[in-house]
C-alpha cells in the first residue's frame, strides 16, 4: 500500500499549471487584488464543502470521496482551459474547491488507518513524510514538463488540459485500495448521521485545548504560506527577463518562454528540496525529542526567514528573494508531516478525516483573509516601475512572532485522560 499511497501523491501533484497560475491570471489582465479575490473565493468554497466532506468520508467511505475529488479536479482543469472571463474562472475555482474539500484530510486518514491496522502508529511522521516526499518528486517532474509545455506552446492554456491525464490515472489507482481503509464507518448513511458525526467532531476540535491550539497554528503557518507562496512566480518573471538578456537568450523568445527558462529549474530544485525535507521530517522530531518542540523550532526558523526576506524585498534583491522562498517551501514541508502527526496524536480514529478536514478548513479561512489583503497591499505600494513585494514579508514576520511567543510544549496526546488534556 505504501506504493499506492506514494503513487497517489505523485499523480495528484501533476498540476502543470501551478508554477504559472498567477502569471496566467496576470496575462488575462487581473490585478493582484483581483487574483486575491479569486483565491479567497476558492478558499470560501473549500470552507463550505470542507467539514461536510470529511464527515461524508468517515460515514460513507473514504475511497468514494477520493474518486469524487479527482473527478471535480478534472472538471476544473477543463473549465480553466476554456475560461475567457471572470465568471468562468469562478466556476473553475468552484470545482477546484470541491476537489480540494473531498481530498484534504481523507487520504491522510486512510494512511493512518493502514498504520493502525499493522501496528505501526509510531511511524506516523516517517511514513507520512515518505509518501509526501513522492508528492514533491511528482511536483519536480511536473514543473519540468510544464516548462516544456509553455516553451513549446507559448501559452498557458494547454497545461490545464495536460493535467487531466494524471488525474484519470489517479482514479484508477483508487480502485485498487482495499475496503478496510474506509475506516470505522457508521452503520447509518443518512444525512442526519453525517450531521451528528460533524457536530461531535466540531465539538471535540474546539473543546479540547490541544486540538484548538493545533488548529490556530495551522492557520498561522499554513494559511500565510499558502497566500504568500505564489508571489514567487512574478518574482521569477522579473528576474528572468534581465537574466536571459545577460545570457544572450532573448533573441526570438517571447516573455512566456523567457520565464519558463527560469521557472522550470527553480521550481524543480524547490520540489526536490521539499521532497528531501518531507522525507526527513521525522529526523528533526527525533533530534528534538517531541513533535511540539520541533514545531516551536520551525516557528523560530520561519520568523528568521521572513525577517531576512523583508530587506531583500524592500531593495528588490531578486536572488535573495528567490532563496528566501526556497527556504519557506522547505520549512513548510518539514512542518506539514509534524503538524499532521500532532493532529493524529490528539484525535481518535473514527473522527480522523473530519478533524483533519476541520484543520484544512481553518487553514482556508486564514488564506481567505490573507490573500486579498496581501494583493491589495502589493497593488497599493507598487509603482509603474516595480512591484512592492515587501508586505508579504511583513505579514510573515508578524504571524511567526505571534505564534512563537505564545507557543508551548508538552500537550498531552490522546492516550492521556481527558482531564489531563
Amino acid at each position: 500500500m505504501l506504493r499506492r499511497f506514494s503513487l497517489y501523491g505523485f499523480l495528484k501533484n501533476q498540476q502543470y499549471y501551478e508554477p504559472f497560475l498567477i502569471l496566467a491570471f496576470r496575462e488575462k489582465g487581473l490585478s493582484f487584488f483581483m487574483i486575491g479575490i479569486l483565491i479567497a473565493f476558492r478558499e470560501i468554497a473549500v470552507n463550505v464543502f470542507e467539514v461536510p466532506s470529511g464527515a461524508v468520508a468517515d460515514v460513507w467511505g473514504r475511497r468514494r470521496s477520493m474518486i469524487l475529488s479527482f473527478a471535480a479536479y478534472i472538471v476544473s482543469f477543463l473549465v480553466f482551459g476554456l475560461a475567457s472571463n471572470m465568471p468562468l474562472l469562478f466556476v473553475a475555482m468552484l470545482f477546484f474547491a470541491v476537489g480540494e474539500a473531498f481530498r484534504t484530510g481523507t487520504h491522510k486518514a486512510m494512511i493512518f488507518t493502514w498504520l493502525r491496522m499493522h501496528g505501526r502508529e509510531k511511524e506516523r511522521t516517517r511514513v507520512y513524510g515518505y509518501t509526501r516526499s513522492w508528492s514533491k518528486i511528482g511536483s519536480a517532474l511536473s514543473v519540468v514538463l510544464a516548462a516544456v509545455f509553455v516553451f513549446v506552446s507559448r501559452d498557458y492554456v494547454s497545461i490545464f488540459y495536460f493535467s487531466v491525464i494524471p488525474y484519470l490515472l489517479g482514479i484508477i489507482n483508487f480502485l485498487g485500495y482495499p475496503a478496510a481503509l474506509d475506516g470505522e464507518r457508521h452503520a447509518g448513511t443518512s444525512f442526519a448521521c453525517v450531521a451528528a458525526h460533524l457536530r461531535e467532531s466540531l465539538s471535540v476540535s474546539f473543546r479540547k485545548p490541544s486540538l484548538r491550539r493545533l488548529i490556530f497554528e495551522s492557520m498561522g503557518f499554513e494559511g500565510v504560506f499558502k497566500a504568500a507562496k505564489d508571489y514567487l512566480q512574478p518574482i521569477l518573471k522579473s528576474a528572468a527577463l534581465p537574466l536571459t538578456a545577460a545570457l544572450l537568450l532573448t533573441e526570438g523568445l517571447q516573455d512566456q518562454q523567457k520565464t519558463a527558462l527560469l521557472v522550470g529549474p527553480v521550481y524543480c530544485v524547490l520540489y526536490i528540496l521539499s521532497a528531501v525535507a518531507s522525507r526527513n521530517a521525522h529526523r528533526l522530531v527525533d533530534r528534538h525529542g517531541h513533535e511540539d518542540r520541533t514545531a516551536r523550532f520551525l516557528w523560530a526558523v520561519n520568523l528568521l526567514v521572513f525577517a531576512g526576506l523583508l530587506p531583500a524585498m524592500w531593495f528588490r534583491v531578486y536572488p535573495l528573494m528567490i532563496a528566501g522562498f526556497l527556504c519557506l517551501f522547505v520549512l513548510q514541508n518539514l512542518w506539514r508531516p509534524v503538524l499532521i502527526s500532532r493532529f493524529d496524536a490528539h484525535s481518535n480514529e473514527a473522527q480522523g478525516a473530519t478533524i483533519l478536514s476541520i484543520e484544512s478548513q481553518a487553514k482556508s479561512v486564514s488564506t481567505m483573509l490573507c490573500a486579498p489583503l496581501l494583493g491589495y497591499a502589493v497593488d497599493f505600494f507598487s509603482t509603474r516601475q516595480a512591484v512592492a513585494y515587501w508586505p508579504v514579508a511583513v505579514i510573515g514576520v508578524v504571524m511567526a512572532l505571534a505564534f512563537l511567543v505564545t507557543s508551548r510544549v508538552g500537550v498531552q496526546p490522546r492516550t492521556q485522560s481527558p482531564d489531563a488534556a
